[in-house]
């Protein structure tokens, strides 16, 4: 891989795959709506490209897409666009790879595979969604296997991370980091899976190295499960955080829904947060040896310390 266009470069995930592939010396085009954001998070790395344009013009991502061997798909849309245009959005950025003879490697979540029922998820498992957005995930995987392309298909549980703020863990983050009152998405006594981006980048980038990992999908658990009242107790060891933090509830997102239509989308996600889907990454590590693992009590702590510099 000497060129790679990675489309949504300005999210947490995105973000974190620019910063591993110029660590391995590729040349990287960086793919989003706002050029100044784009700038600000690459405009001191040499090997970076800034491309701003919209997902949804050929135009714009065909001349992003010129010359690279591979496409890294971190790109996303609000949920309450998921039904009428993710499908368009990835038809699109299929139409792209195929115009390059590109390889396509996705990030992608859990939702397709439903509910696990207590099991670790193996790639094996099956894919049975109970969600509208689950089905929507189903259809664009779909869609991907169906287009001809090689493709890496990469499972990653719920983000945390430097730049990835569109995530549940932000939220809580985001308060912190300012030294005030914070809130915490779900139960906190119940354990859930979180990544930190940059492991996530690195074990996707691998993937994207590796001949034989196209034509497949892949689980990327994180580094292991945990409970919000850990998470907020390894805060308040590292940083010395002392304010409270307040759960919100399904109830609450649905309150909010009446006024806000992707709150309204969150809703029918929240079995995440009360029937967490584990990850098994035996696969990869069958594959590839150990996964890139970071603590929790280390990438909080630097995700805090970004935000600290970077956001406030």
């Amino acid at each position: 891989m000497k060129k790679a266009l990675v489309v949504g470069a300005t999210g947490g995930m995105g973000y974190a795959i620019v910063k591993e592939l110029i660590l391995r010396g590729v040349e990287v085009i960086a793919f989003a709506r706002t050029k100044s954001k784009i700038d600000q998070l690459f405009g001191d790395e040499q090997n970076v490209k800034a491309c701003a344009g919209d997902v949804f013009n050929m135009e714009d991502l065909l001349e992003a897409a010129k010359d690279v061997d591979v496409i890294f798909q971190a790109g996303n849309i609000p949920y309450s666009a998921w039904e009428e245009k993710l499908e368009l959005f990835m038809g699109n950025i299929l139409a792209a790879a195929k115009s390059q003879s590109a390889k396509l490697v996705v990030v992608d979540n859990i939702y397709a595979y439903g509910r696990s029922d207590g099991k670790k998820v193996s790639e094996d498992f099956p894919k049975n969604p109970h969600t509208k957005k689950g089905r929507i995930r189903l259809r664009v995987e779909k869609l991907i296997k169906e287009s001809g392309i090689p493709f890496v298909i990469a499972h990653f549980p719920d983000f945390y991370g430097p730049n990835a703020e569109n995530t549940i863990l932000h939220y809580t983050l985001k308060g912190v980091a300012n030294d005030k009152k914070s809130s915490y998405v779900g139960n906190q006594e119940i354990a859930r899976e979180f990544i930190f981006t940059p492991d996530g980048a690195k074990a996707i980038v691998n993937l994207a190295l590796e001949n034989n990992a196209y034509g497949q999908n892949w689980n990327i658990p994180g580094y292991g499960v945990i409970k919000g009242r850990e998470i907020i107790e390894l805060i308040r060891e590292n940083i010395d955080y002392q304010k409270g933090v307040s759960t919100i509830s399904k109830s609450m997102i649905r309150f909010l829904g009446l006024f806000n239509r992707d709150m309204r989308e969150v809703v029918e996600m929240f079995y995440l947060n009360e029937e967490p889907v584990v990850l098994s990454g035996s696969k990869y590590e069958q594959y590839f040896g150990e996964l890139p693992r970071t603590s929790y009590r280390e990438g909080l702590k630097q995700t805090i310390e970004y935000m600290r510099k970077n956001l406030l």
